[in-house]
């Protein structure tokens, strides 16, 4: 089976740093896309940051400069280092990969579990 695993997560004071993490185990021949959301109480989940096979990479406005996604392919496992964390980033972030499972199988989204990332003084 195929798992996403998330850590990192915990409580930051505003203005601090936090680096969470997803790692993708279990019988996989490819990782395409892989990405990052986050939800915060009462509102939608939104699109944080994603990263493709090549490195290549996009962020919400409101992360930019501050966010820095990345993977390590040789691990199967994806970081979000996050800086200058502000009240408004306090949410649960989930970890989106898009890979394959088999040769011939089709590409499948999978989703972890999420992690809690709180910023308050």
């Amino acid at each position: 089976q195929v798992q996403l695993v998330e850590s990192g997560g915990g409580l930051v004071q505003p203005g601090g740093s936090l680096r969470v993490s997803c790692a993708v185990s279990g019988s996989i021949v490819s990782i395409s896309t892989m990405g990052w959301y986050r939800q915060a109480p009462g509102k939608q989940r939104e699109l944080v940051a994603t990263i493709t096979s090549g490195s290549n990479r996009n962020y919400a406005d409101s992360v930019k400069g501050r966010f820095t996604i990345s993977r390590d392919n040789a691990k199967n496992t994806m970081y979000l280092q996050m800086n200058s964390l502000r009240p408004e980033d306090t949410a649960v972030y989930y970890c989106k990969v898009v890979l394959k499972r088999s040769t011939s199988d089709a590409w499948y989204q999978y989703w972890g579990q999420g992690t809690q990332v709180t910023v308050s003084s």
